[in-house]
């Protein structure tokens, strides 16, 4: 296919604007914008598809928020089928969500508050306190967004809170219903387990060669060799950007005097405060009430500066600093709201403030401390001024280098080399790759985009790189395929000692269930006759090993008539025979361990409320999740034996 273009340039190009200027036409610039981003469509909400592209990218900020939260945390992890799935329902969820919350506004004083109250926009301030907003900018477009786009989706973020907090704010469960739910939940019993395993009955197994060859035949599935190929790959990320840029001395130091004071800390005030409450809700009558009550406290502090701790403690309606006398410790610009912060870092040591109005109602402010920061010398800041530097011109620089790295491995298809050469990189190999990601794969060979171009008929036939494919943000990758094994079914002879385990291990599990069927009849009929390991008793939190599928049969099994016996099929484990002797009433819960418990039960209650209610809204604005959920690997042993 590469090679048809190269030598068709010219008539192509005429041909796709013939195509392209009259379909912008039909289906208008919407529909390629969804098509260019796209893919099919994986779920629906409210008659909107949510398509395979979108579904990508939410998956690939999920992983880097979580990478970032839990630095340790297993590669691996964050890039199976059903993670990929939980992104789904959680994309599903918000859309669901989204689409409740349309009719409800989230005012501007509500949205400044959640941004002052965010501890990443409060470290972008300049020392004089106002939004340093190159920087700003900057955070806004780390993720794809200008301000004006960051500030709408929190602002929308807040409307679809207000969505479940009506449903979580009114949620209630009574202790008396909470006791009776709980105690039925920690119900314990005394059981006696008897277990029936394979391992016990595999001496007695022995098939023939014709049943092993009929097995082998009938499930080939289980013995196929995928697909591998050795390959070549390169990685282009700004790490391998930054290699190649020099910071001279000049750009450092421009760099020192613009940012000194940032980088050396930003100062800090400490003050106490007395509050009268005036919320902006309230009536103009009350609020002048609250002003008239503020200022006669503020004439009683300017008369007896030294006593503002005891008047605080006896007159500020602010319950979480009035026991300490209004203290509100060391604070940063922008961890106050406006009025009060524009105040705090007005006034000197010791001054008291006027009656400052905020949207909580009036305040009284004494500065009783202030933290400067010793600016630290261009020496001192020397490494982490160049870290920073690098990393900002590694940012503007990767889109070029990125065009670079993209054109150079179409038009040098067959091989690597001459880009890795050209930008610095480094040619690695993998061999023993397969379409699927490996368990344990990191980076690009964890990325399914990248295996599936890899495994293109391009790439395969012609041996021909792949094209730049993204595999994380400010990562592409390109690789070819050196050489590659088609798939194939392996020979019996090869694979003779697993397909008799297999048929063993089967025709061993039939027998341990025969076995416990047969003990469970004649123990019902005689239970005198049960000879069963020594009683233990057991709980939802208390398994004592037993099977989480046995434990569940005996926690519901009928307990009107005692002793009695459930069989449980424990599958490729064999069988198990409960014998439930007595219920252990749960012990009458003392303080506090008994609110402990109820608020525990409170919380799921609200779960379950907040859970109904979102099936609810699932409901009214018709969501489905059309992509498949992943099914979990069955068992080996559980094939069927063929005679």
């Amino acid at each position: 296919m590469f090679d048809f273009v190269r030598k068709h340039t010219k008539i192509l190009m005429s041909v796709m604007f013939l195509l392209i200027i009259p379909s912008f036409l039909l289906i208008g610039l919407d529909g390629y914008s969804r098509y260019q981003e796209g893919g099919k469509a994986v779920a629906r909400v409210a008659g909107h598809d949510i398509t395979q592209g979108e579904w990508d990218q939410a998956h690939r900020a999920e992983s880097d928020r979580l990478r970032a939260s839990m630095p340790n945390i297993d590669p691996r992890l964050l890039d199976t089928s059903e993670a990929r799935y939980a992104t789904l329902e959680r994309l599903v969820r918000d859309r669901v969500l989204a689409q409740a919350a349309q009719k409800l506004t989230t005012s501007d004083a509500r949205l400044a508050r959640e941004l002052q109250s965010n501890p990443t926009i409060a470290a972008l301030r300049l020392p004089d306190g106002k939004l340093d907003m190159v920087r700003y900018r900057q955070l806004a477009a780390s993720q794809g967004m200008t301000p004006e786009g960051f500030e709408a989706r929190v602002r929308n973020d807040l409307s679809t809170r207000q969505v479940e907090a009506g449903v979580i704010a009114t949620s209630f469960s009574t202790p008396s219903v909470a006791d009776v739910a709980l105690n039925a939940f920690f119900e314990k019993r005394e059981i006696q387990l008897a277990s029936f395993t394979p391992d016990n009955f595999k001496a007695k197994v022995n098939p023939t060669d014709a049943e092993l060859d009929a097995f082998y035949k009938t499930n080939q599935a289980l013995f196929q060799a995928p697909e591998l190929a050795n390959i070549q790959y390169v990685v282009l990320d700004l790490n391998s950007v930054k290699k190649n840029i020099a910071i001279n001395e000049a750009d450092l130091r421009a760099y020192y005097d613009q940012n000194a004071m940032r980088l050396s800390g930003n100062e800090q005030r400490r003050a106490s405060h007395i509050l009268i409450n005036a919320n902006k809700d309230v009536s103009a009558s009350d609020r002048e009430k609250a002003r008239a009550r503020a200022e006669a406290l503020l004439l009683e502090v300017r008369q007896a500066p030294d006593k503002f701790a005891e008047l605080a403690k006896v007159n500020s309606q602010d319950t979480g600093s009035a026991a300490n006398g209004g203290d509100l410790d060391f604070f940063a610009r922008g961890a106050m709201v406006k009025p009060f912060e524009d105040a705090a870092f007005n006034l000197k040591k010791g001054e008291i403030s006027d009656v400052i109005e905020s949207d909580f109602g009036y305040h009284i402010i004494k500065l009783t401390d202030v933290k400067t920061p010793k600016q630290r010398s261009f020496e001192e800041l020397r490494a982490s001024l160049e870290v920073d530097l690098k990393a900002q011109q590694a940012q503007l620089k990767f889109a070029e280098t990125a065009e670079v790295f993209t054109n150079g491995v179409y038009e040098q298809s067959d091989n690597l080399k001459s880009i890795a050469d050209r930008l610095g990189l480094e040619v690695k190999t993998a061999a023993n790759v397969a379409r699927t990601p490996a368990p344990g794969a990191i980076g690009a060979l964890a990325n399914p985009r990248f295996m599936a171009a890899l495994f293109s008929p391009d790439s395969l036939e012609k041996k021909h790189n792949t094209e730049a494919v993204e595999t994380a943000p400010n990562e592409l990758t390109a690789g070819r395929i050196i050489q590659y094994t088609a798939a194939r079914t392996i020979p019996f002879s090869d694979v003779r000692n697993e397909v008799r385990e297999r048929v063993v291990a089967a025709r061993a599990a039939e027998l341990a269930k025969k076995e416990g069927q047969e003990k469970l009849v004649a123990w019902k009929t005689t239970p005198s006759t049960a000879v069963m390991p020594a009683a233990v008793v057991v709980s939802r939190d208390q398994s004592k090993n037993v099977p989480a599928k046995a434990l569940v049969a005996a926690l519901l099994a009928d307990a009107s008539t005692l002793p009695a016996f459930v069989g449980v099929d424990l599958g490729p484990q064999g069988f198990a025979v409960i014998k439930v002797n007595k219920i252990v009433a749960r012990p009458v819960a003392i303080e506090p361990a008994a609110t402990q418990d109820r608020a525990q039960y409170a919380r799921w209650w609200t779960g379950a409320e907040d859970q109904a209610y979102f099936g609810m809204l699932k409901q009214r604005f018709k969501a489905e999740i059309l992509a498949p959920r992943p099914t979990r690997v069955q068992s080996d042993s559980s094939a069927s034996v063929q005679n």
